[in-house]
């Protein structure tokens, strides 16, 4: 595992952000984030993020350098909370706020605003995806996109229960990304 990695675009481009060696902690591949923010678009002006699981911060903090209005982290883990806190004042990102809390369960209690993007990488070993999902998808704005990555690809098949769609899908080693939309029909929140 590496012990930083760089963001890739935006007005960070190049800051490394550090990795502690942790646990099921995974940082989202270069090439894979390159990928993922192609699909979207360089510019992400104005949008409320949510990186559920945030580990390093590189899909949150990647999102932040390209325009997000808001971006909230979500961490369990203290000392990663801590890592990530640091790396936001560190890069002055006043768009970005960390949370210590547990993903999932944060996602099942939100009632605020509802999010333009949410990024879902939960560790691997921990095989949350259903359940990631479901809560993903309950603070999804009817509009927005859900970021999924996980060890194995979800077809149509298997996201119709959570009132989603596939949009776009690649696979770098043992990583699935998936970018998916509200399904036609599927009320938000649902």
């Amino acid at each position: 595992m590496p012990g930083e990695v760089r963001l890739i675009g935006g007005r960070w481009k190049r800051s490394k952000l550090p990795v502690l060696r942790h646990a099921g902690l995974r940082p989202t591949p270069d090439r894979v984030r390159e990928t993922l923010f192609n699909w979207l678009g360089q510019d992400l002006g104005g949008w409320h993020c949510l990186d559920a699981f945030a580990g390093s911060g590189a899909l949150g903090f990647e999102a932040a350098s390209r325009g997000a209005a808001q971006v909230l982290l979500l961490e369990r883990d203290a000392k990663l909370a801590a890592s990530l806190r640091a790396v936001q004042q560190r890069l002055g990102a006043a768009q970005v706020r960390v949370e210590a809390a547990d993903a999932i369960a944060w996602m099942a209690r939100h009632s605020g605003a509802l999010f333009d993007l949410v990024l879902i990488d939960p560790p691997f070993e921990a095989a949350l995806w259903e359940t990631a999902l479901a809560a993903g998808r309950r603070v999804l704005a009817a509009e927005g996109w859900l970021y999924l990555e996980a060890a194995r690809a979800f077809d149509e098949a298997a996201l119709a229960p959570h009132g989603l769609a596939l949009h776009r899908h690649t696979r770098a080693g043992r990583v699935h990304a998936h970018l998916l939309r509200p399904a036609s029909g599927a009320e938000a929140g649902a």
